[in-house]
């Protein structure tokens, strides 16, 4: 396999550390670094003169979001994070009581509370319990009920990096007239996708983690007539059609989906994401999904050799960035910290190790990583 698919001279991280912690934040490449700097010079030197320039950019910078994904600019909304993504839409459809959604049990809390929060409104939440049994779209069959309005799901799931089969999904719910959404934060930047070929309705996350932007962006995918039928639940100056036209209260709403941004933007954040999005978009997408899972495989097979618990499942169409693992006799959270020491950088929790790594890291800092585990498990061997 290439040595990376993303070049290495572009992730000055990659000189002082091996960070496989890209699930949890990303870096920013060297070509968004210097962006921000000179966003923030023109802003310091000449104030809105010096920023104006951007905030006119904002169309290009959804066009170049939206060719990612096989959207269009007009598709596309800058928010502030994943959770304000699901909100969109937890506020802008008509909700009737004893309306359900369909969702995983271990949703990231992005994914969770802004569906969970309905029930004060009626709406029933029918959980997949993912310990038993996965969102396939067998199981999804048989839960999705007559009055079931949604189903939500994250593409990977942050903890052990199961990857869902998106199309065959949103085929199983819209045969019963469920819209289906899906948070991405864990896929997009290392996974290819076509929303309108995969025919999800509406897809979100945060810039931070593998899409390599700054904390404090999101994008917000709106399939265009769903977002005609949403109510706009958190209106701001920016919503209407004429933002210039200050004192025009009621005038009409913008008609595309930058109205659900509501407020002044962070243009930096924008800036950043699109800046990344357009390297990410330099290079064959399926490529560096494919060295990013060469490079998972490569771990998890140097972990089987001697024993470690893989918790994350594996498997052609289910594999991801995410590999998540326990090694027995060991605490994982201070093993992580023993690596991080060494400048390895991954999460640790107490129900295991992390490691997520992205399309400009190798086969030999994956190497790194299990000659510093095998250290320690030969350690803790002898104990």
């Amino acid at each position: 396999m290439p040595v990376s698919a993303l070049p290495r001279s572009e992730f000055p991280v990659a000189n002082n550390l091996v960070y496989l912690n890209h699930a949890a934040t990303g870096v920013l490449p060297r070509c968004t670094r210097e962006a921000i700097e000179t966003f923030a010079r023109a802003q310091s030197e000449r104030g809105v003169a010096g920023s104006f320039a951007y905030e006119l950019q904002m169309p290009e910078y959804r066009n170049q979001v939206a060719s990612f994904m096989g959207a269009n600019g007009d598709e596309i909304a800058f928010l502030r994070n994943t959770s304000e993504g699901a909100n969109v839409l937890s506020l802008g459809i008509d909700w009737k009581p004893d309306d359900e959604i369909v969702l995983c049990d271990n949703e990231f809390p992005a994914n969770a509370i802004p569906w969970l929060a309905l029930r004060s409104r009626g709406v029933r939440i029918r959980f997949i319990e993912t310990a038993r049994e996965r969102m396939t779209p067998d199981v999804l069959r048989r839960t999705i009920m007559p009055r079931t309005r949604l189903v939500a799901v994250s593409w990977v799931s942050f903890e052990d990096g199961y990857r869902h089969d998106l199309g065959a999904l949103a085929e199983v719910a819209h045969r019963s007239s469920a819209l289906f959404v899906v948070d991405a934060i864990q896929g997009l930047g290392v996974f290819p996708i076509d929303v309108r070929a995969t025919g999800v309705d509406a897809l979100f996350g945060g810039g931070q983690k593998w899409m390599l932007a700054l904390q404090g962006i999101a994008y917000l995918y709106l399939r265009a007539d769903l977002r005609d039928r949403l109510r706009l639940g958190s209106p701001g100056w920016r919503s209407m059609g004429n933002i210039w036209d200050f004192l025009n209260y009621d005038q009409p709403q913008a008609r595309d989906t930058s109205r659900f941004e509501g407020g002044t933007p962070n243009f930096l954040g924008a800036l950043s994401l699109a800046t990344s999005t357009e390297l990410l978009r330099r290079y064959d997408a399926h490529a560096i999904a494919s060295h990013v899972l060469a490079l998972t495989d490569h771990l998890v097979e140097g972990l089987q050799r001697w024993g470690a618990t893989i918790l994350t499942p594996r498997g052609p169409g289910i594999s991801s960035g995410i590999v998540t693992f326990l090694i027995p006799g060991t605490d994982p959270v201070e093993l992580g910290k023993m690596l991080q020491q060494e400048g390895i950088v991954t999460t640790y929790r107490p129900g295991g190790i992390r490691v997520s790594p992205h399309g400009y890291n190798t086969i030999d800092e994956i190497d790194r990583l299990l000659s510093s585990l095998e250290v320690v498990r030969a350690a803790a061997a002898r104990s």
